[in-house]
């Protein structure tokens, strides 16, 4: 599934599988100037590739190595001779996607993507009318970075950024990084955000900021009542109730104490 929006010169891809004639989650790709910034999921391939029929694709980044993002990365690089670029601990894993070891649900969901040849990104990718900054910020994954365009204001935040109050995470995610990324991204000037869910947000330095915020005081939270005793199941329990749909449908992979001990892993 597809759906195509425009915010000025940037188009916006949310991409997904077609479950039962419902997309379960969807995923984004970006393209401006020439630059495609992520490829979204497997399955949506073939309608990322139409959709770019006709458009002049230069580079491809990807934010990051996880499926969802990578999806299309063989078939777009090789349609439009579009060198693909990544952060250096990504290369392997988009030259071998076996290697990310993906659960049950994420194959359903997404699917397996296609080996892909990657390039180490510069500090810095150009397109004719832009220049975005590289910045990475490991956190979601080590391999995780943002592309900032200072003169627009915008960034593309891959995963990063998720809005809302977390629930539940899965158990591989690096809190510190997380918060200290967000914090650095409330401070840049900013006009818009690209997010890797496609949920584009205008102004969105206020609501990274309390992101922030949220995600600090309920480490404060989780570390005053590890102090009193409490297990991690029963901190998660006290702060987050109950486990929703996301613990069973991805087999335990998202659940409120993988959070916690997320929380509790940091030095």
């Amino acid at each position: 599934m597809i759906e195509v929006g425009q915010f000025g010169p940037v188009t916006r891809f949310k991409l997904a599988r077609n479950i039962l004639g419902r997309p379960p989650y969807w995923t984004a790709a970006y393209f401006v100037d020439g630059l495609l910034v992520d490829t979204g999921c497997h399955f949506a391939m073939p309608e990322l590739s139409d959709a770019l029929k006709g458009q002049q694709v230069h580079t491809i980044v990807n934010t990051h190595y996880h499926e969802d993002h990578i999806g299309a990365n063989a078939r777009i690089s090789q349609e439009h001779g579009a060198p693909i670029l990544a952060h250096p601990l990504a290369l392997p894993f988009l030259r071998d996607p076996r290697r990310i070891q993906m659960h049950l649900y994420r194959r359903v969901f997404w699917g397996l993507p296609l080996p892909s040849e990657g390039r180490e990104i510069p500090p810095e990718v150009t397109t004719d009318r832009y220049r975005f900054q590289v910045i990475h910020t490991g956190g979601h994954s080590p391999d995780h970075i943002v592309l900032y365009e200072p003169s627009e204001g915008w960034i593309f935040s891959g995963d990063i950024f998720i809005g809302g109050r977390d629930r539940a995470m899965r158990p591989d995610y690096n809190i510190a990084e997380i918060i200290a990324a967000l914090k650095r991204m409330a401070n840049l000037p900013l006009s818009w955000l690209f997010p890797g869910s496609g949920s584009v947000r205008e102004n969105p330095s206020d609501e990274i900021a309390s992101k922030a915020a949220q995600m600090e005081e309920l480490r404060e939270d989780i570390r005053a009542l590890h102090q009193r005793g409490l297990s991690e199941k029963q901190i998660a329990r006290t702060l987050l109730g109950r486990d929703g749909f996301i613990r069973y449908i991805s087999g335990g992979h998202f659940t409120a104490a993988n959070l916690v001990h997320a929380y509790l892993r940091e030095p």
